[in-house]
């Protein structure tokens, strides 16, 4: 038979608690209650029944907490997954525009300098000296000489007859510089070349009707030309460009050997033709 202890013990183990644990903490402390033969039931009953109180109490308020950090770890987990998504998107290389055709297409090629505008003075000395159809080609210090002088010409129109000639063509030629206000002409070149000594040396003995001209100008020695007769050759040595430059020490317009590196002498007559004169 139970004694009164136990009775008390395994009738409290046996009431409703609401969770099993509850139940099982009871029945530890009975049983421990009846090994033990303690006598004083009263003390006993209530160690056990505080005990059973603060095991409901962590219980309670323990699970309760644990779920609501469940839920607060989830909902974390949540924002910062959907944050990172954020971030990552963002973070990402920007959408190019789709390329338009003007984008694909290159850049134009940058349009040549203006050429300067011709003063007046200097057009109406080259009318005057080959007419109204003439063309100024240069103009400025071209003999590095501290005179101011310009190229003019009787440009050829291009047609498809000279299309395939590379260059200017032209028919004639003069250089002028200005001595005291008025343009004076110092080289020629028209069926010959010639300066105020006479025909230039290796210009061709037949008239020449036309000629390919080409420039240089070196930034100490000054404009250069290089005239190719197109007709009227008398000999294949002159199907090459004839160099003609200023002479610094002559003090005019000569023509250059086959080096382009020395000057020739001026012939004062071409065959019987008598000496040409400047205008």
């Amino acid at each position: 038979m139970n004694s009164p202890a136990q009775n008390e013990a395994v009738n409290a183990s046996s009431a409703p608690s609401g969770c099993s644990g509850f139940s099982g903490i009871a029945r530890f402390d009975a049983v421990e209650l009846s090994s033990a033969h303690i006598t004083a039931p009263s003390p006993s009953f209530m160690m056990g029944v505080s005990s059973i109180h603060r095991t409901r109490n962590y219980t309670t308020s323990g699970g309760f907490t644990l779920r609501h950090r469940r839920l607060t770890t989830a909902l974390a987990t949540a924002f910062l997954i959907a944050t990172g998504t954020a971030l990552a998107a963002g973070c990402g290389d920007a959408p190019k525009p789709a390329e338009t055709k003007s984008d694909a297409a290159a850049a134009p090629a940058p349009a040549d300098p203006a050429k300067p505008a011709v003063p007046d003075d200097v057009q109406a000395g080259a009318q005057a000296l080959l007419g109204t159809e003439t063309t100024v080609l240069l103009f400025g210090d071209l003999a590095k000489n501290g005179k101011q002088q310009f190229l003019a010409a009787n440009v050829v129109p291009k047609t498809s007859k000279n299309n395939n000639i590379p260059g200017t063509i032209i028919t004639r030629a003069v250089i002028a510089q200005n001595d005291d206000g008025q343009w004076k002409e110092i080289f020629r070149c028209d069926e010959h070349l010639k300066n105020a000594k006479g025909f230039l040396g290796g210009t061709p003995m037949s008239d020449v009707t036309g000629w390919r001209i080409a420039t240089d100008q070196d930034p100490a020695k000054g404009l250069a030309l290089y005239l190719t007769p197109l007709k009227g050759i008398d000999d294949t040595a002159h199907s090459l460009p004839i160099g003609v430059r200023w002479n610094p020490q002559t003090k005019r317009y000569q023509s250059l050997d086959r080096t382009y590196e020395h000057f020739l002498l001026e012939q004062p007559v071409i065959s019987g033709t008598p000496k040409s004169v400047l205008h």
